[in-house]
């Protein structure tokens, strides 16, 4: 039904479901069995875990050393994973998990393999293939852009079972975990902020889980009442500023072999990633392996419903119209936006380096801070119930920006890392001095380059150039 929902036991579904099957008779009989209960009117749902296990036989992609493979999955187009970069191999191994919950007996898991290429503005396309989701251990032929040409074999295991909600089609392909984070970290913006400390150029994202739970479909739309925003968004200059803004958000969210993989398993995972990590600072080392008092700018985003987040501080957001909008690559909604802090039980005001951080409890203050998107304050016990299902372990608070005791816990927060932990003013209100060229200018002046350059090729296509002679 044009501009309605597909139907995933359409003909042109039910074909495609048999053909990727008929090499297995198994999954032919766990297809044709689904095929006949939906004909009953009874929709089979399953829950799924996958493991993408490694793949092997790969081609050589670079000129020199060999490839950075890494992987984009989907089921069905619904919902999609990306996986970590390993870096100079033809034989990747990464043993990594998805679990997807209510999703048709009959749907397809498609997977593109590609090589990353920090030199060029895409990468490099390997191969895709495309199989079943019945259970099993599979096989699969990565086929290759020309004449289907096999570029490698890619393993995988799939154990499916039946949903276990009692309604599954309320929330079809459900993000059920594990928690995956990346932790992105640019040389070149290190070098432009002119910082030693990587976690100050750092930028993580972390897929969460069940966030259509308690979101459902409402998204917060920018906020037109707000200059910054209209700057981005609308008006005749928006083009060249959105422009800026989405290629500082491509190099600080790079994927590439350097990036930190991992998962979220339990509270000590959420932890260290709040650790200070090292510093060049006089005696930052010390705590290293403490949870830093810092506040962070993120976004959950309407496009994954990944967390994206950053400290606030951060030098790299000097000059950006919005740091909402640049974690969001000026998307036009996020699921929600603001500002987070974590604390020990009861504030930073009435602690002690004394106390070690696993004799305390630890609470994360999150807010709906953001100009951008403004997103709706009723909507903060939603929000304090997605960060509880994920982050078991911590005490959860989410307070309106207006709220007294967000102002009181936020700066408490930062009085304490200036006085206790030798962060300097400079770090949490960066500024660019008059000489120093700012990740901002920098990736401005790239855009309207890369503009300049593709209008000159434009004109010498088409003859409308200044000096064709027509008036």
């Amino acid at each position: 039904m044009p501009g309605g929902r597909r139907n995933p036991f359409s003909v042109t579904r039910i074909v495609d479901a048999l053909e990727h099957a008929k090499s297995n008779a198994k999954e032919v009989a766990q297809v044709t069995k689904a095929l006949a209960e939906a004909k009953l009117g009874k929709i089979p749902f399953v829950d799924l875990e996958i493991q993408f296990i490694g793949a092997s036989g790969m081609p050589k992609m670079d000129v020199v050393g060999s490839a950075d493979p890494y992987f984009v999955a989907d089921i069905d187009e619904k919902v999609t994973f990306v996986s970590a970069v390993k870096g100079e191999t033809l034989a990747p191994v990464w043993n990594e998990i998805w679990r997807v919950k209510n999703v048709p007996a009959v749907a397809n898991l498609h997977v593109q393999v590609l090589d990353k290429d920090d030199d060029a503005p895409h990468d490099d396309f390997i191969g895709k293939f495309t199989t079943s989701v019945s259970k099993g251990a599979k096989e699969a032929e990565i086929q290759g852009p020309l004449f289907r040409k096999d570029r490698g074999t890619f393993w995988l295991k799939i154990d499916s079972t039946p949903s276990i909600d009692k309604d599954p089609s309320k929330f079809p392909y459900l993000f059920d975990g594990p928690i995956r984070f990346s932790r992105h970290y640019s040389p070149t913006v290190g070098m432009l902020t002119n910082l030693d400390d990587q976690r100050l150029y750092s930028t993580w994202k972390m897929y969460l889980r069940g966030v259509p739970l308690f979101f459902g479909d409402k998204h917060q739309g920018w906020n037109r009442s707000y200059k910054a925003a209209q700057s981005i968004f609308q008006g005749p200059t928006s083009v060249v500023v959105r422009s800026g803004i989405q290629a500082g958000h491509r190099m600080l969210y790079a994927r590439n072999a350097q990036n930190v993989f991992g998962t979220i398993d339990a509270f000590s995972d959420v932890a260290q990633l709040l650790h200070a990590g090292r510093s060049s600072r006089p005696g930052g080392g010390q705590f290293e392996h403490r949870i830093k008092p810092a506040v962070y700018t993120y976004i959950i985003s309407s496009e994954d419903d990944s967390f994206r987040f950053s400290e606030t501080g951060a030098a790299f957001f000097v000059d950006f119209a919005s740091k909402h909008a640049l974690h969001s690559n000026c998307a036009e909604t996020v699921r929600y936006s603001g500002e987070f802090h974590p604390r020990p039980r009861g504030g930073w005001a009435a602690f002690s380096d004394a106390i070690q951080d696993h004799e305390v409890d630890w609470e994360l203050v999150i807010d709906n801070n953001s100009g951008t998107y403004a997103p709706d304050k009723t909507l903060l016990p939603e929000l304090r119930g997605l960060l509880e299902y994920n982050f078991p372990g911590f005490g959860i608070y989410a307070w309106d920006r207006e709220d007294p005791k967000l102002e009181e816990s936020r700066e408490a927060c930062r009085e304490y890392a200036l006085r206790h932990r030798g962060v300097t003013k400079h770090e949490l209100q960066p500024y660019a001095a008059s000489s120093e060229e700012t990740l901002s200018h920098r990736v401005t002046i790239g855009a309207q380059q890369l503009g300049e350059a593709g209008r000159r090729i434009f004109e010498s296509m088409t003859g409308n150039g200044a000096g064709n002679g027509r008036s």
